[in-house]
């Protein structure tokens, strides 16, 4: 018997342990009534407000709020709400002839109770998201957001409580300490978005009650751009995917490979979208989010001081005020392996970039490192993209765009390895928080029950032909 009466959630948690088996039986018609009560608090109710929090935790652009923390989850709730009925239904499979006499189908049963751990750089879509798929599956939730985003937090704690009982949906809010708590917890499930040092931590703490775990994690994702591509419009998705959020993406572009015949085109066409994005002053710019906090601020700051002592070429941007937590839009070549920058997931806004002459060169270098969360390939050349994609791993890729594969719910979102285990978003993301129970019933008498002991000759030659035949 688990003891865990001593924890300050374990109330929280025997209140939806207990509410659980009522959830998971709930009908999709019930399911699909608290999401579209979640879709008009996004859509209506709550828009402002978190349009608010947002800016005031890290002054996100409202354009980006709605972009990137509310259009998504609400696709997540049209695309469930399109599908649920036929994912809740019994999924018939064939039944072997050697099993003659039974059918056998497979149920999509809730796993309980699940503890979801969101990040704060996109706090809203990265909470609600999961939960989601979540309900969608029958499951009570225990949320925990980031502390680094507190005025989101504290409206999406408002959601929370307006809609659900918290023995269906809690959010809890609190520093590192609390989500230690909670990972004391025998939950059924756990989903977790972070960083891939803190998911190993994660991952220990599931162990001991051998919880199922999704783990969203990141690494450096890297661009391939080559000489076949249409180059200015490669190098203006890349601007905007990467300084999307101020590069506090974890699929957004990490470091750049670009073809060394190209290599001036690039950067004439990266400064003409960074001025024309966020102005000549991007300080300025309604459009250019800030560093989260003091922190992590100080961290990119670093890097950026250690590629300078490293001798690295910043051909753009390396303007910071710690006043306003603001670093610039940064590009910098001739970038050291050693240094902070090639070492760790950036997640800022600075670009690495190398240049290259053999695609082998470039496949080798990435299949040198841990397997990224996104990869994305610049060209026209399908023998080389099929080339590239063929001799990497990674979570998922996108071909002459960056970012969009996370906005499809069609495919799964995840990582692997290192960057990643199990997969969201859509029947994938339902599938996580599912358990796939099989089922088998017999109907009449089958060929088994003739293979019972005493064993003889004759039922040895029914099992041969068995292995022969069946």
């Amino acid at each position: 018997m688990i003891n865990y009466s001593d924890n300050r959630y374990s109330k929280l948690f025997d209140k939806q342990k207990a509410n659980q088996f009522h959830i998971g039986n709930t009908t999709y018609k019930a399911r699909l009534k608290k999401l579209k009560a979640l879709k008009l608090a996004l859509e209506k109710t709550y828009k402002n407000k978190l349009r608010e929090a947002l800016y005031k935790d890290f002054k996100k652009p409202k354009l980006e709020v709605d972009l990137t923390e509310i259009y998504p989850v609400i696709d997540e709730i049209n695309f469930v709400s399109k599908h649920l009925r036929s994912w809740l239904k019994k999924q018939r499979v064939d039944t072997p002839i050697a099993l003659i006499g039974s059918s056998s189908w497979i149920k999509n049963e809730a796993k309980g109770v699940c503890l979801i751990i969101s990040p704060w750089n996109f706090p809203v879509n990265l909470t609600f998201g999961p939960m989601v798929s979540a309900i969608a599956a029958g499951n009570t939730v225990i949320l925990k957001p980031s502390e680094m985003t507190p005025h989101t937090s504290k409206v999406m704690k408002d959601i929370v409580n307006d809609l659900f009982d918290d023995n269906e949906v809690s959010l809890v809010e609190g520093e590192v300490e609390v989500a230690q708590e909670l990972l004391k917890l025998p939950f059924n499930h756990i989903f977790f978005t972070g960083s891939p040092q803190v998911g190993k931590i994660v991952m220990k703490a599931a162990s001991e009650h051998l919880t199922s775990v999704t783990l969203e994690l990141g690494g450096k994702s890297p661009v391939i751009i080559d000489d076949t591509s249409n180059l200015d419009k490669a190098v203006k998705k890349v601007v905007f995917g990467k300084f999307l959020n101020a590069g506090q993406t974890c699929i957004a572009p990490d470091y750049v490979f670009v073809n060394e015949k190209i290599k001036s085109e690039f950067t004439s066409a990266f400064k003409k979208y960074i001025t024309e994005f966020y102005s000549e002053d991007p300080k300025t710019s309604d459009s250019f989010s800030r560093v989260v906090n003091q922190k992590h601020f100080k961290r990119l700051k670093t890097y950026l001081e250690d590629a300078a002592e490293r001798n690295s070429n910043i051909v753009l941007g390396g303007v910071t005020d710690d006043t306003d937590n603001f670093i610039s839009p940064t590009l910098v070549f001739d970038i050291s392996e050693e240094s902070e920058l090639m070492q760790n997931e950036i997640f800022g806004p600075i670009l690495p970039v190398k240049t290259y002459q053999s695609t082998d060169e470039v496949i080798d270098y990435i299949n040198s490192r841990e397997k990224p969360l996104a990869l994305y390939i610049f060209s026209k050349n399908k023998k080389r993209i099929n080339e590239i994609l063929n001799n990497t791993r990674a979570g998922s890729t996108c071909i002459n765009h960056n970012l969009l594969q996370f906005l499809n719910h069609n495919l799964p979102f995840g990582g692997s390895n290192n960057s990643g285990i199990g997969k969201s978003h859509g029947y994938f993301g339902f599938l996580e928080f599912a358990n796939q129970r099989s089922v088998l019933k017999q109907h009449t008498f089958g060929a088994v029950d003739l293979l019972m002991p005493p064993y003889n000759n004759f039922k040895q030659k029914i099992v041969n032909a068995t292995i022969k035949w069946f």
